[in-house]
């Protein structure tokens, strides 16, 4: 073999030789050609230049020359694709190839040099240690056996198969790697050369040789993906980062046969009070409207604060009507398109107001319900593309919204285009604006009157919910569901003429709309509206305004109760005692209960009662669901539930005592609202009623809760018009009712308790969790340390 190697050395080629031979090497390599016509054309290329050497395939000739230095410049900046190793083991089984190949390895380990081949540039080397096989679930093994000198020197040719295939494949794309190999110089100051591609394959320190041949510049698609591949890091198998009983882990849980199971008796429909008979209920809301707007014009209505608590403006009962009379003629008779009226009876209505505006809120809702309109009260827009109000967007493009109503200071406030009108949102449909200040609107003819009717089955208005996975729909309400919910309110918390109320919620929706917009009309009381950024400033704002108001009935929230507690020290000026109901709008939530003991335990001195703390449960589908009633309204005394964490992530109920850690402590929502039948069904399948120690969702039947949602006709059936049905199968009524979204279940004398909501719902194999325990478990703790201002 070192004989033909000095034949071989003996012989330049020229340079266009070479890059034949390297476009025949790249040819074979990406399979072009077939093997035998690779050796008939390399045969017939270095005829003229080698002899042909018995014994030894011609195709090896060239595999291990040394070219001397004229042809080493030349070739250096050539790149050669490599043949592939497995393509080619036809060639490597002869015997006397195998002997030849064995002594030149012996006579170069007694030289201790390393084994000629041919010189590669100094940017294409690499090397067997740079690359790991893709399986290595038992790589310890499998890299010693790699890299002990020997192991496969003693394996026959003809076990070369055996060899594992991720060396093959490393062999094979190694000349074409641009990771760094072995560069160590030679006395001389020539790079240290490499053994051949054969040898390195049939030999045993591969881990210690520097494989390679030349290379040409054009690199396969499917070599340069191979490498890219064996270039990442070793990961173990994934089994490997499971335990022993991985296989256990992923069988379907089957139920723990010692695992609680409710025991009780089926529950029934629990029924509430009826509504008063011989109470002179107005015909409709906007009938009060009118009523209190011509017989007591001056009464006040609704104050608005500023961020300094200052009161800015008090909207009497004469100014609201008057003004949303003004509305309602102008949106019917002074906006046109193509000579056309731009809205007709029924048509919805964006309303765009900031929470710091609830006169001008009032004044847009009422208008529009006089008009015959249906408004739809949306968050005002912050961006152009904000995530949240694209989905508001989806919202009024499924309603038909053409106009939205705001003001003139909300109005500059907006993004603008170029044209200096108001830009369009992303997701928005094409919008009209309409500001409704006091100078863009007509005075009507005073022979007109507006086109509303008595309550009826038509839409009133359009509330929006956002559920858990981010979208948006609306829920829409009745007229009658409208002035059903005003009714049951009013009895429910009773309402008298002129009495105030403080709103510290969100007027647009939910509570702070039913009781501060619409309730509040109906009775003739006077709101005094707290906008959210002055809470920020001044946490105790509100007690503040119940205490100079006299107000007898004050609506909150949780948090606006924590952040009183944190703010109140220093202050001995202010008093409750005037408060009747202090109505907490979220006491579903396991967490309130923690906030109302603390809260409790701080103003029982400066004059708050503990029956005047009256949480409730509402969700947007059924609007209030239940609310606790003080005793002189003959609700029956409070009630507290410590109940086993276990035995509710099974679904049942089980009393527990409250030195334990894990119990969860709730609060009643009081009664069931008056006029309305209440049931609670099983969460999955068939709404089956549930047993008395079983936590189901509650349903509610009743002429004050939602209708539909609107233009979503699959999904309102499933909702709005659930038949509940007992253990045989048979309907509990002949009317349909609306799922809450409350799990919960009816307690001693018949009051409501809610330990959680459908949307917060988590189920980890059979057992069940809900995201509000998280928050209740941390208050329980330690609610000051855990709970800032009620984030």
């Amino acid at each position: 073999m070192a004989d033909r190697g000095c034949a071989l050395e003996a012989v330049p080629l020229p340079a266009e030789v070479r890059e034949s031979l390297a476009e025949l090497e790249l040819e074979l390599s990406e399979g072009d050609i077939t093997q035998k016509g690779y050796e008939k054309k390399r045969a017939k290329l270095l005829a003229r230049y080698i002899p042909l050497i018995q014994g030894v395939d011609p195709s090896l000739q060239a595999e291990n020359r040394i070219p001397g230095p004229s042809q080493t410049t030349a070739a250096a900046p050539k790149q050669q694709k490599p043949r592939p190793t497995n393509s080619r083991d036809e060639r490597f089984r002869s015997d006397v190839h195998t002997e030849a190949v064995q002594a030149a390895l012996a006579k170069y380990k007694e030289r201790k040099m390393p084994m000629p081949s041919k010189r590669r540039s100094v940017l294409v080397h690499s090397s067997v240690e740079t690359y790991t096989p893709p399986d290595t679930s038992s790589a310890s093994e499998d890299e010693g056996s790699l890299r002990r000198p020997g192991r496969l020197t003693s394996t026959p040719l003809q076990s070369h198969s055996n060899v594992e295939p991720w060396l093959d494949r490393v062999i094979q794309g190694s000349s074409t790697s641009s990771s760094a190999s072995s560069t160590s110089s030679h006395p001389g100051g020539r790079p240290a050369a490499a053994p051949s591609a054969a040898a390195a394959t049939l030999t045993g320190p591969v881990a210690h040789a520097h494989i390679g041949v030349p290379v040409n510049s054009r690199v396969s698609s499917k070599i340069q993906q191979l490498l890219n591949t064996l270039k990442r890091p070793k990961r173990p198998p994934l089994k490997e980062f499971f335990v022993d009983d991985f296989e256990e882990l992923l069988e379907v849980q089957q139920p723990d046969p010692n695992q609680p199971k409710p025991e009780g008796s089926q529950t029934a429909v629990l029924k509430g009070e009826p509504l008063a008979v011989g109470t002179a209920w107005p015909p409709s809301l906007l009938a009060a409207l009118q009523r209190w707007g011509m017989t007591q014009p001056k009464a006040p209505c609704l104050t608005a604060l500023d961020t300094a608590g200052k009161a800015i403006y008090t909207l009497t009962y004469g100014k609201l009507w008057s003004r949303s009379l003004k509305l309602a003629y102008t949106l019917l008779n002074k906006l046109t398109s193509k000579n056309e009226p731009l809205l007709k009876p029924g048509d919805r209505v964006a309303l765009v107001f900031p929470n710091s505006d609830p006169v001008m809120f009032m004044v847009g809702f009422y208008g529009c319900l006089l008009a015959e309109l249906v408004p739809v009260p949306i968050e005002v827009p912050l961006t152009r593309k904000d995530a949240g109000s694209q989905q508001v967007g989806f919202l009024l493009g499924s309603c038909g919204v053409a106009l939205a109503l705001t003001t003139d200071a909300c109005q500059k406030g907006l993004p603008k285009a170029q044209t200096g009108e108001v830009a369009a949102f992303k997701g928005w449909p094409p919008l009209a604006w309409l500001v409704i200040d006091g100078k863009h609107l007509t005075k009507p003819p005073k022979d007109w009157h507006p086109p509303a009717r008595d309550a009826g089955a038509g839409t009133a208005y359009i509330e929006y919910k956002t559920s858990k996975e981010g979208s948006t729909v609306g829920v829409t309400v009745s007229h009658a569901s409208l002035l059903a919910q005003c009714r049951a309110l009013t009895q429910a918390c009773g309402y008298s003429e002129a009495e105030t109320l403080t709103n510290v919620l969100d007027f647009k929706r939910d509570a702070g709309l039913w009781h501060g917009v619409l309730t509040s009309v109906m009775n003739r009381m006077h709101v005094v509206s707290i906008p959210y950024a002055l809470m920020k400033v001044n946490p105790l704002s509100w007690i503040q305004k119940v205490c100079s108001y006299k107000a007898r009935a004050a609506l909150v929230k949780s948090r606006d109760m924590h952040w009183s507690l944190l703010a109140q020290r220093g202050q001995r000026d202010v008093s409750l005692s005037s408060l009747r109901m202090l109505i907490v709008a979220d006491g579903a939530n396991p967490w309130s209960i923690s906030s109302c003991d603390a809260f409790l335990n701080v103003f029982q001195s400066r004059g708050l009662r503990p029956e005047v703390i009256c949480p409730c449960a509402s969700s947007p589908e059924a609007l209030t669901v239940a609310i606790r009633r003080p005793p002189d309204l003959g609700g029956p005394p409070p009630r507290k539930a410590v109940l086993s964490m276990s035995g509710l992530s099974f679904g049942v109920i089980r009393v527990d005592t409250e030195e334990k850690l894990s119990v969860l402590t709730v609060q009643d929502v009081g009664q069931v609202l008056p006029g309305a039948d209440v049931c609670v069904v099983k969460v999955e399948g068939t709404p089956y009623l549930c047993k008395t120690d079983e936590v189901g969702e509650i349903c509610v039947n009743s002429s004050a809760t939602g209708t539909a949602y609107y233009g979503l006709l699959g999904i309102t059936k499933s909702v709005f018009e659930t038949v509940p049905v007992t253990a045989g199968g048979a309907p509990v009524s002949d009317r349909p009712f609306t799922r809450t979204g409350l799990l919960g279940f009816i307690g001693p004398d018949n009051l409501v308790f809610v330990v959680g909501k459908l949307d917060g719902l988590m189920v980890v194999g059979v057992r069940r969790h809900n995201a509000d325990d998280i928050v209740a478990t941390a208050l329980a703790v330690e609610p000051m340390k855990f709970v800032y201002r009620g984030r």
